[in-house]
């Protein structure tokens, strides 16, 4: 894990294992057969005088890195004596947090972030979930499952507990008991699986509100049902987008601009590259780094048509989609996404519909740790346009070819009026942007 030779040459202090050990310089590989016990190793340290470093540093990373050298025009030095004057009464890591937000805040840019320290950490009891939308029966007191939550189950990370193979349980059955205790009289339900997600619960279940007839099955709740409900969204869009087209559109939805997001569009592009048409959706898109390469991938051209035996004709360059396209947006498309929907723009890859992306492209690199383990994210490059006269997106966002906003009653409901209109929009498209592969023409004949 690490290292270091002392001055000497003859002593190596070696990191293995999370644990530490002081050997004779090795000549060969380093195996630990004692390690240094540091169970009395104690440090003796001044809080005030640290938070008065951070805020110090935190300073001077903003005012030596940060992008624009005039500041956004703030008087730098006169902001830190603004904000020096809160720190005799700083007491505690998020004081010192707040103070140094609000004084970064004074140039009014996105992604200008701190966060972390040493700060005391309470332990959080997890409640178990069961990836299923539960409703308590007025008649009988017990809590009925209204839905299962699909999953994919060989996938950590997309475990719906009920479809889990050997549980038998199903929408519509009535949960009686939780680990034996009556369901009829607990207000809510979650208050039995409390610290119960990652362990093994019973429950009593039946396909009617009685005990008779009852069967019991074992589940492991999940702390988080977020990606099941994310999941169950976008299997949704998809099917939307494919009964209003009759299967000729095909939907994409990318959650970031990183490894997950990236690894969303290859999952859904690949297989829909027969379609006639497609919807990006990068609405909540929460940033990252790979629109590049997604936008590259959306902006391949047709320049031959390739053909072997037994097989039908495919345009090549491989992996291009030949037909138009349609992207959806909001105010929660961010940093990355705010740059994919001005790439898609800017490349006429087709129309944008929904809202106005929320505008922070000034991006970052990784934070220097502060001394208590803290960062402090510095706004470090921005944009501008091929003219050079002007900086675009910060601040502003990309307004959408067509505004649509969502009613947020209606999209509890499950009415997504910008879908909805993504929809409307490819269709027309379609009737005059369709395109077909022709046939092959005769094979040669070189008699």
């Amino acid at each position: 894990g690490g290292y270091e030779i002392s001055a000497d040459q003859k002593k190596m202090l070696v990191k293995q294992n999370g644990k530490y050990a002081i050997i004779d310089l090795p000549s060969a590989q380093v195996k630990l057969d004692k390690s240094l016990d540091l169970s009395g190793l104690e440090l003796l340290r001044d809080p005030h005088a640290e938070w008065n470093q951070i805020f110090n540093e935190s300073w001077r990373q903003m005012r030596e890195f940060f992008y624009a050298p005039n500041m956004h025009g703030q008087d730098w030095p006169a902001v830190r004596e603004k904000y020096k004057a809160l720190l005799p009464y700083v007491n505690h890591r998020n004081d010192l947090t707040y103070i140094i937000g609000e004084m970064v805040g004074e140039l009014n840019v996105g992604h200008a972030y701190v966060a972390g320290g040493d700060r005391p950490q309470p332990t959080h009891i997890k409640t178990g979930l069961l990836g299923a939308v539960l409703k308590k029966d007025q008649a009988s007191g017990y809590f009925r499952i209204e839905k299962i939550l699909n999953g994919q189950n060989w996938d950590k990370n997309l475990v719906s507990p009920l479809q889990a193979i050997g549980v038998d349980a199903r929408e519509g059955d009535y949960i009686l008991a939780v680990d034996g205790q009556a369901t009829k009289n607990l207000r809510n339900i979650y208050s039995a699986l409390v610290n119960k997600a990652g362990k093994q619960v019973r429950l009593t279940l039946n396909s009617k509100p009685q005990m008779v007839g009852q069967r019991e099955v074992t589940v492991i709740p999940i702390a988080d049902e977020s990606s099941l409900y994310y999941y169950n969204w976008v299997q949704g869009n998809i099917e939307k987008v494919n009964e209003a087209t009759g299967g000729k559109v095909g939907y994409i939805h990318i959650p970031d601009m990183g490894n997950r997001g990236l690894n969303e569009f290859v999952k859904h592009y690949y297989p829909q590259l027969t379609k006639k048409a497609l919807i990006i959706d990068v609405r909540g898109n929460g940033g990252g780094f790979v629109s590049p390469q997604i936008i590259e991938r959306l902006r391949r051209e047709i320049a031959m048509i390739t053909i072997a035996r037994n097989t039908i004709p495919q345009p090549e360059p491989s992996g291009l989609f030949y037909g138009p396209m349609v992207a959806l947006a909001d105010e929660y498309s961010a940093s990355d996404g705010d740059i994919f929907t001005y790439r898609f723009k800017k490349y006429k890859l087709g129309k944008v519909v929904g809202k106005r992306t929320w505008g922070g492209v000034v991006g970052i690199r990784g934070p220097l740790p502060l001394i208590d383990g803290g960062q402090l994210y510095k706004p470090e490059f921005s944009r501008y346009n091929v003219e050079g006269d002007e900086w675009i997106m910060e601040g502003v966002g990309v307004e959408p070819d067509i505004f649509v906003d969502n009613d947020p009653a209606k999209e509890y409901a499950g009415i997504d009026e910008q879908l909805n209109k993504a929809i409307e929009v490819i269709l027309e498209e379609l009737k005059t942007k369709e395109k077909t592969i022709p046939p092959h023409p005769p094979y040669p004949d070189k008699r």
